[in-house]
């Protein structure tokens, strides 16, 4: 739980300390992208593992609290260390409606989290290059550029992470009315990605899809290239 309270607070502080930069300078000086990683630091993504078994249930919940202190003490850091109101919070903008955003929130964090499921839960050789593909889909929810926003940050602030807006909201004592999106959308995303997770390794898909995928054909894996 420790590890988790420090890595949760260590990542997000950065991150909420970027995007407090990014929202106090003026426009024309704005050119920060804004990249929030879900890692495990992540109620949505450790829901995920809890449902589809790779995460005792019991481990899960001790978790959860520890990443949610991680969140309001990295806010709370950055509200007192950087000058200015906190400017971190994940919002509605755009003329979003709270039914939309909820969707793009679940669909999101669905995708996160279906990619953490196949590149770091699941155990293949390729398990070691699997921050590189989940940082890619991190970089497809949240990367914006100056003239195309991406959907997540654009119009919902691009949470992915209920702690990662529980955290801001403890930190300034201020919660919008529709908060509850922002756990209940990734909440729905985790559950179908942990549900076609479970529902794909029933039918055993890296033996019909890509049969062998984890076999060596090297002369000295096989043994052909022993007593040479």
């Amino acid at each position: 739980m420790t590890g988790e309270f420090v890595g949760t607070f260590m990542f997000l502080y950065f991150a909420f300390a970027a995007t407090q930069i990014a929202n106090t300078i003026t426009p024309t000086e704005q050119n920060l992208m804004q990249l929030i990683s879900g890692g495990l630091f992540n109620p949505a993504v450790t829901l995920g593992l809890v449902i589809t078994g790779s995460l005792p249930a019991l481990r899960g919940l001790l978790l959860f609290p520890a990443q949610l202190l991680g969140a309001i003490v990295a806010a709370a850091l950055v509200s007192c260390m950087f000058p200015g109101t906190l400017a971190v919070q994940t919002t509605l903008t755009n003329g979003t409606s709270i039914t939309q955003g909820l969707f793009i929130e679940m669909f999101l964090t669905a995708e996160l989290v279906f990619t953490v499921l196949m590149l770091a839960a699941e155990k293949t050789k390729a398990t070691f290059i699997a921050p590189v593909g989940i940082g890619l889909a991190l970089f497809v929810s949240e990367l914006a550029d100056g003239s195309s926003p991406d959907t997540g940050v654009y119009f919902t602030g691009g949470s992915l992470n209920p702690a990662r807006t529980f955290g801001p909201c403890v930190a300034q004592r201020s919660f919008q009315g529709y908060h509850w999106i922002y756990w209940v959308g990734p909440a729905l995303g985790a559950g179908i990605s942990g549900g076609y997770y479970r529902f794909v390794k029933y039918f055993n898909y890296d033996k019909i899809a890509n049969p062998g995928q984890d076999d060596s054909h090297h002369p000295q894996d096989t043994g052909e290239g022993k007593g040479r």
